[in-house]
């Protein structure tokens, strides 16, 4: 429940971000009325369409069990083990080794992995990320996730706006404020650096979460960390090259940084994650995870 509450406390920071740049940008209440509806029109659409958008971003194609048995069967099992409906089964055409989950809930769900991580992972190590996907569907972090990103691609979009209307439009939009013109270029910098931390905030717990489901799912927590020591290492030498609102989706950061890229990094350190899984796989000695 902890946890749900402060995913809803940053869905609405960020939403409330967007209202605010909105005003900034139009102007007085009807800058306020529009935000307010560009918030919710934003949402609404992620909502139903969020599973579309990663696809598409991705350029994930659907594989029957005919042309991917191996992987189906996969899917298949650990759907029935976590009594959810089987998920679409897509395959990403890259040699880049990662995997996401997306949809609005179990119902509308779709897991996808690229050509390089079936090449590249021993069974045991590809169901521990696939249990791990499962996991975000389970816990409905696809859905956040894909909200998060979308809105706070808005706030960008908003900010950039502002930043063209403070050097190119002058003066104030709306005799019932004052243009501030500190205030209008503090929130086009800012803005977008807070959008990007709150969608960090909502994905690096999650991942965490995930982990330990794939760990409970499979029994074997030691495989999806090695998992995550080859994907790590995979993913310095063939970064995924796709648009970075949708990097919180994949199962590793598909690029990998220093100093600053590590602060801004989507996901949890690997090393954090490796460490988190041995330790349940010590408790699973005396009792279940």
């Amino acid at each position: 429940m902890g946890n749900q509450f402060k995913t809803v406390a940053l869905l609405a920071a960020l939403s409330g971000l967007l209202i605010a740049i909105s005003y900034w940008v139009i102007g007085g209440t009807s800058g306020l009325i529009i935000g307010i509806g560009l918030a919710a029109v934003t949402n609404l659409f992620s909502w139903y369409q969020s599973d579309k958008i990663a696809l598409a971003v991705y350029r994930a194609q659907p594989v029957s069990q005919a042309e991917a048995p191996g992987l189906y069967r996969m899917v298949e099992k650990l759907s029935a083990r976590a009594n959810i409906p089987m998920p679409g089964v897509y395959i990403v055409p890259s040699q880049t080794a990662n995997a996401f989950a997306t949809g609005r809930d179990p119902e509308h769900a779709a897991v996808a992995v690229t050509e390089g991580i079936l090449n590249i992972l021993p069974e045991d190590e590809l169901e521990g990320v696939i249990a791990h996907e499962l996991t975000h569907i389970i816990n409905r972090d696809t859905l956040t996730q894909a909200v998060a990103a979308t809105v706070a691609g808005a706030i960008s979009f908003l900010a950039q706006m502002l930043s063209y209307s403070l050097w190119f439009g002058g003066g104030s939009r709306d005799n019932n404020r004052g243009g501030n013109p500190l205030g209008i270029l503090l929130t086009v910098v800012l803005a977008p650096i807070a959008a990007t931390i709150i969608q960090l905030a909502i994905s690096r717990t999650r991942e965490f979460s995930a982990d330990a489901g794939s760990a409970r799912l499979t029994g074997n927590p030691r495989a999806l960390a090695r998992a995550l020591q080859r994907l790590e290492a995979t993913a310095r030498q063939l970064p995924l090259d796709a648009n970075p609102a949708f990097e919180p989706l994949l199962i590793i950061n598909p690029i990998s940084g220093k100093f600053l890229g590590n602060l801004f990094s989507s996901h949890p350190a690997t090393e954090a994650r490796v460490e988190q899984l041995l330790k349940l796989e010590q408790q699973s000695s005396t009792k279940s995870y």
